[in-house]
């Protein structure tokens, strides 16, 4: 039962030097019964708050999460596509290098190689009146010249214009006499050795 007082209490006896009227406050009374049964409900409806709160956290969180990994794993497959045809594109790429770079070894090689050789004693030869070749050896670091002349001027010329070339540090005449087997003209045969430079 409960039992609520709103006109205050009852006078205090013994008490009379108070002069005015005894105020109190309004109580409420649960009973004995009530007390700790509406205490546990309320601790109960305040944990059941704040699990319901901390669980709408939760899920929001979760929808939340879901959403970014729907988005990540949509990014992750469009950059997969871009990373195929990024192989793809860095495949031709190095094809096409190796084809410069075999072009290039080519042309380094023509370069370097007996083509510039002969096409600078060739040019060396026809510059040169009187003269002509029988054969060319190339020994790697040196050359050597076999051919006829019609003077020993010629051959003298011909080691000038050799020099002028750049393309030998030296050169040297091994052996230079007159070809008695030619009858109607003055010939001499020479045999040089040229030094790469």
């Amino acid at each position: 039962m409960i039992r609520i007082n709103l006109l205050g209490g009852a006078k205090p006896k013994g008490n009379k030097k108070s002069a005015g009227p005894a105020v109190s406050m309004p109580s409420f009374e649960l009973g004995a019964w009530a007390g700790p049964l509406v205490q546990v409900a309320a601790v109960l409806a305040i944990a059941g708050a704040v699990n319901f709160g901390y669980w709408y956290r939760l899920d929001r969180e979760k929808k939340t999460i879901e959403a970014q990994t729907r988005a990540a794993e949509q990014k992750n497959h469009e950059l997969s596509d871009i990373k195929v045809r990024f192989l793809e594109r860095q495949k031709q790429k190095d094809a096409y290098q190796r084809r410069v770079d075999v072009i290039d070894q080519l042309r380094k090689g023509q370069s370097d190689g007996t083509v510039n050789l002969l096409s600078m004693i060739g040019d060396t030869v026809n510059g040169t009146e009187a003269v002509w070749l029988n054969s060319l050896t190339d020994q790697g670091t040196k050359v050597d010249l076999d051919g006829t002349a019609l003077s020993a001027d010629a051959v003298a010329n011909l080691i000038s214009n050799l020099q002028k070339t750049g393309f030998f540090k030296s050169i040297e005449i091994k052996e230079s006499y007159q070809d008695d087997t030619i009858k109607d003209m003055q010939a001499f045969s020479f045999q040089l050795t040229c030094t790469k430079s």
